[in-house]
């Protein structure tokens, strides 16, 4: 089965936490504080892998951690660095920030990576808060959050040159005559419902060519295989849109033409810039000297492309075929893909400005006053509550972020209770 959009849950590691720890050496008087740092969390990284061909990995599995930093320990020895996950997906995957639904990488080359959620700091030991007037720091850090994010994978087919038409013209007919690939071929609609891929040698080059599955009206709008493989037809250089012009099913092909078009212009007008050349298929049922043949190579030459007469079963123009679509991927200068125009901001993300925001509420479920922040919760998880000078620390970040004048300014009085977390404490004014 060809899966090519996955939705999956990513976490990186959690930084570990300092050391608390003193030096207990014999003929050492007042050694002082010497615990070490907590490692730091792995990253997750994804990166692309030549040797994948679809998703279908991230059915079975969703849920993807990475290896949390060790605790720092004693002697100033620091823990371990977690190890990063590195998840390979195929050449050609956009990963997308579910929440913000903006991709964040687009991995096209082989080996190319990413870091979609970094680790999380380790923690300093008590080592770090010594000072003149805490000699002895019987707390540390509490080690960086964790980062998670759901994560959407989306995968497109690298290919230089797309197969386009209406279902049952004959494109797996033609990819198959052309290339080694062996695609299901049958006569009714939609018999190819996964994309299809394959190469073709012509003279001395060679390029990818694929067979983007059936497309109807409507299908801009999600109607039958829809955005599935619509999106596929985005990163080819070169199209070759075939027509049925026999007529067989009773159908236009001026009318199959301009549809086709129609929904391509509809889904992203932009493919509509790329090259493109018509293959007239199965001419063999057709009288090229009639009205209607006639008709159609001139409607299709007035609006700017060229036609080649083919017939894919029994390899009637198919070379030729081949032949032009190379020389019109040469013309083609690589261009960066502009089918997204704006970028998940690592950047503003790592810089949360409200980080160090402390937020003050009262509630009235519980009759207590609360207080959140993310980076009081870490100064929080921190706090060796069995020692006055790290819980003064505490009280002193609190104060100093205005959290004391916020509560006071909801209504806070001595004895009412403060919670933080699932821990609650008596607010005692100092004097």
């Amino acid at each position: 089965m060809f899966v090519d959009r996955a939705k999956i849950q990513i976490k990186s590691g959690k930084g570990g936490n300092g050391c608390v720890s003193f030096r207990r050496e014999p003929y050492v008087p007042e050694g002082g504080p010497n615990g070490g740092d907590g490692g730091k969390g792995g990253n997750v990284i994804f990166q692309a892998d030549r040797n994948l061909r679809t998703l279908m990995d991230f059915r079975y599995k969703r849920k993807y951690e990475a290896e949390n930093g060790q605790d720092g320990m004693k002697y100033n020895k620091f823990g371990k660095d977690g190890e990063d996950l590195i998840i390979k997906v195929p050449c050609g995957t956009v990963v997308i920030d579910e929440e913000s639904g903006l991709p964040m990488k687009d991995l096209t080359e082989d080996g190319e990576s990413f870091i979609a959620a970094k680790g999380g700091k380790g923690g300093k030991g008590n080592v770090h808060f010594k000072s003149s007037t805490r000699q002895a720091p019987n707390f540390a850090e509490a080690g960086g959050f964790a980062k998670e994010r759901s994560i959407i994978l989306e995968l497109k087919l690298i290919a230089d040159v797309g197969l386009v038409g209406f279902p049952n013209v004959g494109k797996s007919s033609l990819l198959a005559t052309a290339t080694s690939a062996k695609p299901k071929i049958a006569d009714y609609h939609f018999t190819t419902i996964d994309p299809n891929l394959g190469v073709v040698q012509v003279s001395n080059t060679s390029f990818a060519m694929a067979d983007i599955a059936g497309i109807i009206e409507g299908a801009n709008e999600g109607l039958g295989l829809g955005f599935q493989f619509l999106k596929h037809i985005e990163r080819t250089k070169v199209l070759i849109h075939v027509v049925d012009v026999s007529g067989m099913e009773g159908r236009d092909p001026i009318d199959d033409f301009d549809k086709i078009l129609l929904e391509l212009e509809k889904y992203n007008p932009k493919i509509l810039k790329k090259p493109m050349i018509v293959a007239a298929n199965k001419i063999d049922m057709v009288d090229m000297d009639g009205e209607d043949y006639k008709a159609f190579v001139k409607y299709v030459t007035d609006k700017g492309y060229e036609v080649f007469p083919i017939s894919a079963p029994i390899n009637i123009g198919v070379e030729e075929l081949m032949q032009a679509a190379a020389k019109e991927l040469a013309k083609v200068i690589d261009e960066v893909d502009e089918g997204y125009t704006e970028y998940f901001d690592f950047e503003k993300d790592d810089k949360d400005p409200d980080y160090t925001k402390i937020f003050a509420s009262y509630d009235e479920d519980e009759d207590c006053y609360v207080l959140e922040g993310k980076q009081l919760t870490k100064i929080f998880n921190s706090t060796n509550f069995q020692d006055f000078g790290s819980l003064r620390y505490l009280y002193k970040y609190i104060e100093k972020k205005g959290g004391i004048e916020m509560l006071k300014e909801l209504g806070l009085e001595e004895g009412d209770t403060i919670k933080i977390n699932d821990f609650e404490m008596e607010y005692i004014p100092e004097d």
